[in-house]
């Protein structure tokens, strides 16, 4: 039998180790070019980094001005859900309601009722005597109190008691005399301009007619309807200040324009109740239906109102906000009706008393 010699195996460890280093040479260049894109990359993040810096305040400036729809529209019924959670539930606002012209008239015409049952004693509150004295005081009376006017008027009058009086009187006399009311100058030269126009164009008379009223210096429709309607009896509406404030709380019309404003309420009414309907809206409007406060609370038409709630609805609270009689204060003419003392109205003080 042949001895077969045994083949001599390669040695594994010098093999290894050369592909060992094989291995380490091609992971060297591998690693090696990854540190390259590595450091590439990184270059490129830091440029755009510093990019977006600078676009960044762009974008949200931009993103300020362009709110997304869907994103804007989520935010407001949030602030809806949340002001409805906050605010108690007397503050949700009425329900606007469509009155018909034949509703409107009906309770127009039921406030006037409730007022006259509440201001039976309701007047014109300027004292005079005659119409000549209506129509001066009625022109003293812009931009001021009729309680001034009423504490002015008895010194001129004692001095010039008639037109022609007035009409040759001096200026500055006039002036001094008017002095309290305010406007003092401008005063002066109507309540002249006036008489001498009462004197020349109708025979020292105040007319009786709306027409020829406002042709005298000074003399406008208010003023105009103020002595058609207290001097002569005539019906006509008186829009000054509180009349309109209060006929638009009432929604009895929207207009702003006096003229708009008479037409629009005189169409509410019969033409024979026109001049006291003014002194009822205008007595509620100085005594509890005021401008900046109204005594909501305090109001005997409250329940006809569309406006109550803009003023103090507390009774107690809204009871102190009352004047005049209403608030157990002296009135606004020296010499009131007999009916206004009757129903527990004071006389207002003189001039300079007090």
């Amino acid at each position: 039998m042949k001895t077969t010699k045994a083949t001599k195996s390669t040695p594994v460890k010098p093999v290894a180790k050369k592909a060992a280093k094989k291995a380490a040479k091609k992971a060297t260049a591998t690693t090696g070019k990854t540190t390259v894109v590595a450091k590439k990359a990184t270059a490129t993040i830091t440029k755009a980094a510093a990019a977006s810096k600078k676009e960044a305040p762009a974008k949200t400036a931009a993103s300020k001005k362009a709110v997304p729809a869907k994103t804007a529209a989520k935010k407001a019924a949030s602030a809806k859900s949340v002001a409805k959670k906050a605010a108690p539930a007397q503050a949700a606002p009425k329900k606007a309601t469509v009155e018909s012209h034949a509703a409107l008239v009906r309770r127009a015409r039921r406030i006037n009722r409730e007022l006259a049952e509440v201001y039976p004693y309701a007047h014109p509150e300027l004292d005079f005597e005659n119409p000549f004295q209506l129509v001066i005081a009625t022109v003293l009376s812009a931009q001021t109190t009729d309680l001034r006017v009423n504490q002015t008027t008895p010194g001129l009058f004692a001095k010039y008691p008639t037109p022609e009086d007035l009409a040759a009187a001096n200026p500055e006399e006039v002036e001094e005399i008017l002095r309290p009311t305010g406007f003092f100058r401008a005063k002066t030269k109507s309540v002249i301009g006036l008489s001498k126009a009462l004197v020349e164009d109708f025979g020292g008379e105040v007319p009786g007619r709306v027409e020829d009223l406002v042709k005298l210096p000074g003399v406008g429709r208010k003023t105009a309807f103020v002595v058609l309607g207290n001097a002569f009896g005539r019906p006509g509406i008186t829009v000054d200040t509180h009349f309109g404030r209060l006929v638009r709380r009432w929604q009895w019309t929207d207009e702003t324009d006096p003229d708009k404003v008479e037409a629009a309420v005189g169409a509410l009414f019969p033409k024979s109740e026109w001049t006291m309907l003014s002194h009822h809206v205008i007595f509620h409007g100085r005594r509890i239906c005021h401008a900046r406060k109204p005594a909501c609370g305090a109001c005997p038409i409250a329940p006809l109102c569309p406006a109550y709630g803009e003023g103090e609805t507390d009774p107690e609270k809204a009871r102190k906000l009352l004047k005049y009689e209403k608030g157990g204060f002296p009135g606004q003419r020296l010499n009131p009706p007999q009916s206004y003392l009757d129903a527990g109205g004071i006389p207002a003080p003189p001039l300079g008393a007090g």
